[in-house]
């Protein structure tokens, strides 16, 4: 008709058309990157390792510099960083090795619940030895947590000789003798030479503990083999449990670590609870950010002006000058 309003024109004050999408354009807002709620601490890397505790503090900053300064002391071992630190400042090399697997089943009201066993045995072949055992669904989260398990049990075997005291030590220093259920093991001194005279599976400990000459001898039911090396390894750690007449001499004594560096860790857990907000990680993280998604700019940038029209409604203008169709004469 005449008086129709041509199709051009209409963008001016009628629907407006959609104007496009006007890209996802602008900033995004702000989604933050992966920072989460602080993120991790300080903005530690993905591999590197955060002392929990006060003894791992001073291990990672160089105040210990041997895992013999910690066994002086009795300190609990409760990260596994802290001897694989410590062992290889030492120029050594924790070997480990799985001693066995187990499936051990529970029965419940829904049925068998089976679970694997792991029993993992360390040790640098200079004197330290520890044993692991986990349960897990699966095997290999079961050998993973024997493993962790086996460092924080790392007991120091003490070695001596067998006659005259040339060279460096070989044999345990005196008849030791461990227990595990119904097992019963007994390491006994040998010369130079004769070498580690036992079963496959305490053979395999006792090479991880660094002896090299030994006597055993074993009664019970030792083809239960998780007594066994339980057994074995109790004996070893016995060796540490009495003061031969070398040893009687009057020592002096040392300051624990934790008591010497009392001030240093003092200050340490100050700085970490003062430390400003920029260390802790952008506290807005994987929001979505204030200032919005945005597909077009800020916020959206205008939604209205790029998908036609002002943001009210979709661009239907102002109904108050929309041109009105004159009827045909």
């Amino acid at each position: 008709m005449e008086g129709e309003a041509p199709k051009e024109q209409r963008g001016e004050g009628g629907r407006g058309g959609r104007g496009g999408r006007g890209g996802r354009g602008g900033d995004r807002g702000g989604r933050g990157g992966r920072g989460g709620f602080g993120g991790r601490p300080g903005g530690a890397g993905k591999d590197e390792w955060v002392p929990k505790t006060k003894l791992g503090r001073l291990v990672k900053y160089g105040h210990i510099n041997s895992l013999e300064e910690i066994y002086t002391h009795s300190i609990p071992i409760k990260e596994a960083p802290i001897v694989d630190k410590l062992i290889k400042e030492a120029d050594k090399q924790l070997s480990d090795e799985v001693m066995k697997i187990v499936s051990v089943q529970k029965q419940t009201k829904a049925g068998q619940r089976t679970r694997f066993k792991a029993i993992v045995v360390v040790g640098d072949h200079s004197g330290h030895v520890g044993l692991g055992i986990k349960l897990a669904k699966e095997v290999q989260i079961a050998i993973k947590g024997a493993l962790i398990v086996a460092k924080l049990t790392l007991v120091p075997v003490r070695r001596g000789y067998w006659g005259n005291k040339i060279g460096k030590v070989h044999t345990v220093p005196a008849k030791s003798t461990g227990k595990g259920g119904s097992v019963r093991f007994k390491c006994t001194p040998a010369p130079r030479g004769t070498g580690i005279v036992a079963a496959p599976i305490p053979k395999k400990i006792l090479s991880f503990a660094g002896i090299e000459d030994v006597y055993t001898s074993s009664t019970g039911h030792t083809r239960t083999s998780e007594n066994f090396i339980k057994a074995c390894f109790d004996s070893l750690g016995n060796t540490y449990k009495f003061l031969s007449p070398d040893l009687w001499t009057k020592t002096e004594n040392i300051q624990s670590p934790l008591t010497k560096h009392a001030e240093w860790l003092h200050e340490q857990t100050q700085k970490k609870a003062f430390a400003p907000r920029g260390d802790r990680g952008d506290r807005r993280g994987r929001g979505r950010g204030f200032g919005g998604r945005g597909r077009g700019g800020e916020r959206g940038g205008d939604r209205g002006g790029d998908r036609g029209g002002d943001r009210r409604g979709r661009g239907r203008g102002d109904r108050t000058e929309r041109p009105t169709a004159t009827p045909s004469e």
